[in-house]
């Protein structure tokens, strides 16, 4: 039985000071937690693919698994919420992904660390808006601006923690030890948010869910997942298996585009795309932010594989670049409300694209500095990209529609991330073979090379595959180049495709978004 809070005036009794903070503490660590697990892994897809016995690319799995079942669940948070109320939801949400944190470590297949990550997904899907809501519920309107501060810290601070504590973790203990930390955490958190937060729950709402839409949803997105993941395996679309995937993807996402126009209760509300403005945020969002996921993919598997590095300093070559968003985040937030929010995302996508294509002519001899600068650079650049982009794209949608604009907004977000990193690791492993093969036969033609090893005392095998190693190294380092020059463009493109939206002709009232 609950215990309602009232105040002298009969309603809701508001939290006050100390417990205000330790509420919001909560909160926002749910937040970290769902935030950090989708950088914690990226450092450790070596080691969890030598442990499993796996190639680096089906690690990537372990990516890519968790970000799909996030973009699956964000739609649906608002019908949980109204169905289930917002504080069982997000308390219920928590202790799941403690739990599925657990099963993740417990893993000795690839299997079942893939399921361990799917329901990790599926509940940290619902943390991530939650906490923003609640925490927007629990703090006085006037007090709004420091509840989204606070929020937006953790979703700032947490990709920057992520890569670091990651790779220390799997240098000093072992891979599994990255999903067991979120255990105590969420199960000590989740009781607690529970009993403070109740006074805050939510009226029930009977509302309908597009059942129909929400099967072709999870058909496409898990067909088109499959297909990207899987194709490298199985030669493209010489395998029948593939071009089934394929079908499937295509018909699936007619239908569901289809059937969610003509639903009078959509699963995600497609209209919202009648605003040139959002329409042209959300593929800006979708280009530029699958950009930066394949890139922070792509780095720690570059550093591990082929320059020497271990986990524990990939990760904080990694984590560089959020040094730099972390100090630049509140400039570019007092700068919405004075510069048109255009300006800045289009400087700031150049600004990465420039960046991006420096890092464009790395060597194999790059010392860590050579490597980390860029890294540095590259963060200056992301705050004045996403901060006045959701300001740009819900600003330009009707009042009414902001919660809706939201959710569907962080499911793209959250689906380019993990279609970026299939399409990053497939077309670095296509670039590296195919530029192996074009060096063998250039790689020392006149055999001196061969004949200065072989005078050195190696045996002829060790001759070959130290001549295959250098050759090898160099085809990743040409493969990684090629990827940056066309990581680069994806950025300059987006860059343009902001110029296709109008002027926001409203201000956001931040209590509307992540509901």
């Amino acid at each position: 039985m609950s215990v309602t809070h009232l105040d002298a005036a009969g309603g809701v009794a508001p939290l006050r000071g100390g417990m205000l903070w330790l509420a919001a503490v909560v909160l926002a660590a749910a937040n970290f937690i769902a935030v950090l697990d989708m950088t914690i892994a990226n450092v450790s897809v070596p080691n969890i693919a030598g442990s499993l016995g796996i190639s680096s690319s089906q690690g990537t799995w372990v990516i890519t698994s968790y970000a799909v079942a996030e973009a699956i669940v964000v739609p649906l948070t608002g019908w949980l919420a109204g169905r289930f109320g917002a504080v069982r939801v997000f308390t219920s949400a928590m202790a799941l992904f403690g739990l599925c944190s657990a099963l993740c470590g417990m893993s000795n297949s690839l299997g079942m660390l893939v399921v361990g990550r799917v329901m990790q997904g599926l509940s940290g899907g619902s943390l991530m808006p939650l906490s923003q809501t609640l925490l927007l519920r629990i703090f006085p309107k006037e007090k709004a601006a420091a509840a989204t501060a606070l929020w937006a810290m953790t979703t700032l601070v947490a990709p920057v923690v992520g890569p670091i504590l990651g790779g220390w973790l799997c240098d000093s203990y072992a891979w599994p030890v990255i999903f067991f930390i979120n255990v105590p955490l969420a199960l000590l958190c989740a009781p607690i948010a529970r009993r403070m937060l109740r006074r805050y729950e939510t009226p029930l709402v009977q509302s309908p869910i597009d059942k129909f839409g929400l099967v072709l949803m999870i058909v496409f997105i898990t067909a088109l997942q499959l297909m990207l993941d899987l194709g490298k395996e199985h030669d493209w679309f010489e395998s029948t298996a593939i071009c089934l995937l394929a079908i499937v993807a295509a018909l699936g996402f007619a239908a569901f585009l289809i059937w969610e126009l003509t639903e009078r209760y959509p699963i995600v509300d497609l209209r919202v795309f009648r605003h040139r403005g959002f329409a042209a945020s959300v593929v800006t969002l979708s280009l530029g932010f699958g950009a930066v996921f394949g890139v922070n993919v792509l780095t720690p598997l570059w550093l591990q594989s082929y320059m020497g590095y271990t986990a524990s300093w990939a990760g904080l070559t990694t984590a560089w670049s959020g040094v730099l968003a972390v100090a630049a985040a509140p400039i570019a937030g007092m700068l919405i409300a004075r510069v048109d929010p255009r300006r800045l995302i289009f400087g700031g996508l150049l600004w990465l694209a420039a960046v991006t294509a420096l890092r464009a002519v790395a060597t194999t001899d790059m010392t860590y500095w050579q490597i980390a600068v860029p890294l540095i650079l590259m963060g200056g650049g992301l705050p004045f990209f996403f901060v006045p982009l959701t300001a740009l794209a819900l600003g330009s949608v009707e009042e009414h529609e902001t919660a809706s604009a939201a959710g569907l907004q962080n499911f793209l977000r959250t689906l380019s991330g993990a279609v970026a990193t299939s399409l990053v690791t497939t077309l670095w492993e296509d670039r590296t073979a195919y530029r192996h093969e074009e060096l063998a036969g250039l790689a020392d033609r006149g055999g001196d090379t061969a004949l200065a090893l072989a005078r050195s005392g190696l045996s002829p095998d060790a001759v070959r595959h130290m001549l295959d190693s250098m050759v090898q190294g160099q085809s990743v380092m040409l493969a990684t180049n090629q990827l940056m020059v066309l990581v680069a463009f994806v950025f300059a493109a987006s860059a343009c495709v902001i110029w296709l939206a109008r002027r926001p002709t409203r201000a956001v009232d931040m209590t509307q978004v992540g509901h």
